[in-house]
């Protein structure tokens, strides 16, 4: 099965943290929502850039991008 990784982008000198800090919240809706994902973190593209993101079965994708609004996703490769 194709898994899928849901991106947001934070952009500007405090992005890092930003980042870091809604990965929390990622963390957060997966437990309150008993969700069966184990891949979640952060990455710095630049100083300035840095993405969230979660991956996901293509079959659950769906409904958690609607509820997430990711600004992108992707297909996950390790």
């Amino acid at each position: 099965m194709r898994k899928l990784k849901l991106i947001w982008d934070f952009h500007g000198p405090d992005a890092s943290k930003i980042a870091q800090h809604h990965e929390i919240h990622l963390k957060e809706y997966i437990k309150i929502e008993q969700l069966n994902i184990s891949i979640t973190g952060y990455e710095n593209l630049s100083d300035v850039h840095t993405i969230a993101f979660l991956v996901v079965d293509e079959s659950e994708m769906k409904p958690i991008r609607d509820a997430l609004k990711p600004h992108r996703g992707q297909v996950y490769s390790k």
